[in-house]
């Protein structure tokens, strides 16, 4: 049993798809600095200083009671949020990596279309001394009887 699962999980299809999965994990993390490091500071910076971690709606507070000043201190004291400033930062995430893999399948499928659009090789030739057309491992025309050099 445990040789099956060997050869099983050694497959090339299996080993490619550990391998996306694990490119993927490390890529969603790098996207999700980009997105709470790079890309909300400056935004919130231009929308008055808003700190969209920090974005919540309390539905009931906890022991102590609210207002909480930030999203640490209303789930310290136990209160229910809405946490609609960390969900705006997922779907700015997930739009880049949509956007990631759109380009990424995008120029798969324009490298699929060159290669299928690529003429076949030849297979005819023609003899340098009648100029009759004959297949391409010819070694000897059937029209003039020539030698030819190997193709």
């Amino acid at each position: 049993m445990l040789k099956d699962f060997k050869e099983f999980a050694m497959r090339g299809n299996v080993v490619d798809m550990a391998v996306g999965i694990i490119i993927g994990g490390a890529f969603g993390t790098i996207v999700k600095s980009l997105v709470s490091d790079v890309i909300m500071p400056p935004i919130g910076w231009a929308l008055g200083n808003v700190d969209f971690s920090n974005l919540f709606l309390t539905i009931a507070s906890g022991d102590p009671a609210g207002p909480y000043a930030t999203l640490a201190d209303a789930q310290g004291a136990g209160a229910v949020t809405i946490n609609y400033g960390l969900f705006f930062d997922s779907v700015v995430s997930f739009l880049i990596v949509a956007f990631a893999v759109f380009l990424l399948v995008r120029s798969i499928n324009a490298m699929k279309r060159k290669q299928d659009t690529a003429p076949p090789p030849p297979d005819k030739k023609d003899c340098p001394h009648c100029f009759s057309t004959i297949p391409i491992k010819a070694t000897r025309c059937p029209s003039c009887t020539s030698e030819l050099r190997a193709a």
